[in-house]
């Protein structure tokens, strides 16, 4: 299989999700993805909820890396910020951290996980998402 990877930044301003998510469309289409598949659709939600959380909370970053890379078996999708406070997965299990529970369940619909990295040589954080993909899937 051949590895297909996007690396774009959004700016940490209102309008940003949908810049990112639109982003994130044009990528899946470009790498085969059907856009009436729930793997599609519930990327762009993932997409969509890690921005938001970025634009919400990461006040000390000006922009976040946004990342689609679909290789072998695995779709990963990763957005990372400069802002130096830590968040954790046990954030998602606070009423402030709907988005990221979301984030996680739709991962697991879709066999996969929810990691946080650190990014930028350690400066900030990079919540990773993979979705394992469905047998068939280009």
């Amino acid at each position: 299989m051949e590895v297909r990877k996007h690396v774009w930044a959004v700016p940490l301003v209102p309008g940003s999700v949908r810049a990112a998510r639109e982003r994130t469309e044009r990528s899946l289409v470009l790498f085969g993805l059907e856009g009436s598949s729930a793997l599609f659709g519930a990327v762009l939600l993932v997409v969509s909820e890690l921005v938001a959380n970025a634009v919400r909370h990461a006040q000390h970053s000006p922009d976040a890396e946004v990342t689609v890379h679909m290789a072998e078996h695995l779709l990963v999708v990763g957005v990372g910020d400069l802002d130096p406070r830590p968040i954790t997965l046990a954030d998602a299990g606070r009423t402030s951290g709907q988005g990221l529970r979301t984030v996680a369940e739709l991962a697991r619909a879709f066999g996969g996980d929810v990691r946080i990295e650190p990014f930028a040589g350690g400066r900030g954080k990079t919540v990773v998402v993979r979705f394992i993909l469905p047998e068939g899937t280009p």
